[in-house]
């Protein structure tokens, strides 16, 4: 009589681990998984880098303007794009003076790396500051049918693909000492009030430096001060962040901070 067919050990069957029953343990693996990896490239602190991935560099924006001209596109969406590109190149900027300052902590053992979402736009020219700075940086990735995979200028071993978006959120907010949002739309949106709301409740103990960048952007697209003349935040809340739109005091402000802050703080903790 020939032996039984049996179903593979369960840690080996794709039909189970991909189940609802198993969702817990696919939730755990992408804790379990970038934990590890942090630990084996010694990162515990992050300066993440929110924004649109619409908004592309100046040279890409100028070529889609040409081609509008040109009859190949629209040019009043050409122009737009040509003007937002300020914002990539402001992020692509911070993110190089960024890892040079924390490449250049030579009396601190603790460093500081460039964190994205890993995809196009803002999180591209994030990574590509950090990458033209010769330092490692992270593209923490989602799964979505628009996106695909990492950016070219993600460091290899950092480059992750999450499904779950709490779990993505997650590792942005662990290892971040500071967090600087450019515009964006509603995933930025989110990421920017998740992380206000947990300074704010005292959620997450250590101090992070928030930068809003682009005062014009900004103050249309929220009235934060409607929520005190409502009086459903505090005042003091709009302390939370800085709003600016120079490269040169977003870099002043974000350094000072951590120097003062987190140099000699322990690694990640909310």
């Amino acid at each position: 009589m020939k032996n039984q067919k049996i179903r593979p050990k369960a840690y080996r069957d794709e039909a189970f681990l991909t189940s609802s029953r198993a969702r817990p343990l696919r939730v755990l693996a992408e804790y379990l998984e970038p934990e590890g990896r942090f630990r084996d490239t010694r990162v515990e602190d992050t300066i993440v880098i929110y924004g649109s991935a619409r908004i592309i560099s100046r040279e890409d924006a100028e070529h889609r303007l040409a081609d509008a001209k040109a009859g190949k596109g629209d040019v009043k969406d050409a122009q737009r794009l040509v003007g937002m590109s300020r914002f990539y190149d402001a992020a692509r900027e911070l993110s190089k003076r960024l890892t040079q300052w924390s490449k250049g902590l030579t009396e601190s053992d603790r460093r500081f790396v460039i964190c994205s979402g890993g995809g196009p736009g803002i999180m591209e020219a994030a990574n590509r500051g950090a990458s033209e700075a010769k330092g490692v940086n992270i593209g923490l990735g989602i799964s979505l049918p628009h996106e695909e995979g990492a950016n070219q200028y993600v460091s290899r071993d950092l480059a992750f693909q999450f499904h779950y978006f709490f779990m993505r959120k997650f590792w942005f907010t662990y290892l971040a000492k500071a967090v600087i949002v450019m515009p964006g739309g509603f995933g930025t949106l989110d990421e920017l009030f998740e992380t206000l709301t947990l300074v704010q409740t005292g959620r997450v103990k250590k101090k992070m430096a928030i930068v809003l960048f682009g005062q014009d952007y900004w103050s249309k697209v929220l009235n934060l001060e409607a929520l005190v003349e409502f009086g459903t935040i505090s005042p003091t809340d709009l302390d939370l962040f800085i709003l600016t739109d120079s490269v040169d005091e977003a870099f002043e402000y974000v350094t000072r901070e951590l120097e003062h802050y987190a140099l000699d703080q322990p690694g990640p903790h909310l």
